[in-house]
């Protein structure tokens, strides 16, 4: 289970198809505990949920417990998630299964993957989980759908699960031990999240490097910014590889100057230089902003890989051992903190792009462009002034978003959840911020492309921007006199997301 297998789910029409091995992982847990709980107490399978544990529940009821945790826990609230986060949650869960550790009956696999690939998207509502039981509420919305009740996303309408079911000629789940609580408590839908927000934060790092070329193109800056002896001796691995990201997508442009052969020729003799001897920050120091993102970038990854191949219910039931183990698997710190990490280093990839953005728009500043990339009247027309207010105005949204989540708990559930971890609260913010980010970075690309123009200098930029421009200048013409933008943005958005 990986966010790169998932990748080919969500957007390549890929099947998911458990492993024989994972299959019969999940057939011994079953197995196991099947015999072992025929005599014993154990958690949700013959007592209440939380603080009702204390309380026994009798044989004639065992079932009646499972389907209750279901219901009772189906209480989000808000907008339904969108059915890539639903997706990827139910894959998290089905990672999460097939480790073998949860004791439940093969057939919740067969019909959590059957979901996932028809297309059958169970309703979550954005708001219920605390992060600590993992997604309960949530996650009992799955649930829901799966036992045949609850509504799900199927071929663009909304449809009672059980009809459905039906018409797919698929049964609904059947209760034997503990498929309830197993399907209702995990950290799944915080994961699923996460991984679908760590392969557009990934993405938008990519294109954050290839405008931050395309920027230092326009303003013809020294290359010596990127080079391999500059940012080597930082020695950070992330500053090191961004530099040599932007190394490969400059190879061949015919912009960027050489400050061996402009400034150390012992040809200059004015006082005061026409050129700048160096650019301003947000274009000379990408390799030192982007670095740090990289790196944080790169940990996320190998956390949110490790939490989809993770058993996140509780209790552990393993075979291996002939034990059942009751612990905390469901506690989302890891994923709550990373995504901290992730929306704030992203915060600050839409900061230095809107600072690029004003460099572009800033005809003082710049020295090289007109005001706000104005190629009709000055006066009459207004180029892309309006935008800029647009990418400002998301960029301080963003700001606010920063403030970590990470940090934030209030006991619930008669204390027994007396510290939470908030993660998938901070994975949604985390998703709020790569909608916003790519607001800020289509406005970026579009006034790069206007950019271009005004200087005409589509012919010297390395290959790898001049095909940004082309791509770009396919469906967004260049501006001369005023026109709505709007529908411009979301295009570009679309372009962009889907560019990587």
């Amino acid at each position: 289970m990986s966010i790169d297998e998932l990748y080919t789910i969500l957007y390549k029409g890929v099947a998911f198809r458990p492993s024989d091995e994972a299959l019969e992982r999940v057939r011994n847990s079953y197995a196991f505990l099947r015999e072992f709980a025929k005599d014993k107490v154990i958690y949700g399978i013959n007592t209440g949920f939380g603080p009702m544990a204390q309380w026994r529940v009798e044989d004639d009821h065992l079932k009646e417990l499972q389907y209750n945790i279901i219901r009772s826990h189906a209480t989000g609230a808000g907008k339904p998630l969108a059915d890539d986060y639903v997706r990827a949650a139910m894959y998290a869960r089905l990672g999460s299964f097939l480790q073998g550790k949860s004791g439940v009956h093969e057939d919740i696999v067969h019909l959590l993957t059957a979901f996932l690939n028809r297309g059958i998207i169970p309703f979550i509502p954005e708001h219920g989980s605390v992060g600590a039981s993992g997604d309960l509420v949530q996650l009992a919305h799955i649930a829901l759908c799966l036992i045949g009740e609850g509504k799900v996303h199927y071929r663009g309408e909304w449809l009672p699960a059980g009809e459905v079911l039906a018409n797919e000629g698929l049964q609904p789940i059947n209760i034997y031990i503990r498929e309830g609580l197993s399907a209702t408590n995990g950290t799944s839908v915080m994961t699923g999240i996460a991984a679908v927000n760590q392969l557009h934060a990934e993405n938008l790092l990519r294109l954050a490097v290839l405008s931050s070329v395309w920027m230092n193109e326009i303003a013809a800056s020294y290359d010596d910014l990127m080079s391999e002896p500059l940012n080597a001796c930082r020695r950070h691995s992330g500053q090191i590889r961004i530099a040599e990201q932007m190394r490969e997508l400059a190879a061949g442009s015919r912009r960027l100057q050489q400050r061996e052969h402009a400034l150390y020729n012992g040809g200059h003799t004015e006082q005061v230089f026409k050129d700048k001897v160096q650019p301003y920050y947000s274009l000379r120091c990408t390799p030192q902003i982007l670095g740090p993102i990289l790196e944080t970038l790169d940990n996320a990854h190998r956390v949110i890989d490790g939490e989809l191949n993770a058993a996140s219910d509780n209790p552990i039931i393993d075979f291996e051992t002939r034990n059942v183990y009751h612990g905390g698997n469901f506690h989302g710190d890891y994923i709550s903190l990373e995504e901290d990490k992730v929306k704030i280093a992203l915060v600050r990839l839409v900061m230095t792009a809107e600072r690029q953005l004003n460099y572009l728009m800033h005809d003082r500043i710049n020295g090289i462009l007109p005001p706000f990339l104005n190629r009709g009247t000055l006066g009459l027309h207004y180029g892309m002034q309006a935008m800029q207010f647009t990418a400002t105005s998301t960029t301080a949204e963003c700001q606010t978003l920063a403030m970590p989540n990470y940090v934030h708990s209030i006991p619930n559930n008669n204390d027994n959840q007396d510290i939470v971890s908030m993660g998938t609260n901070t994975a949604e913010l985390c998703a709020k911020v790569i909608d916003n980010a790519y607001q800020v970075i289509a406005i970026l690309f579009m006034a790069l492309a206007q950019a271009t123009d005004c200087l005409d200098i589509r012919s010297q930029l390395a290959p790898a921007t001049g095909r940004a421009y082309d791509e770009l200048r396919t469906f967004v013409p260049e501006l001369v006199t005023d026109r709505p933008h709007y529908d411009e943005i979301v295009r570009v958005i679309d372009f962009l997301r889907h560019r990587g």
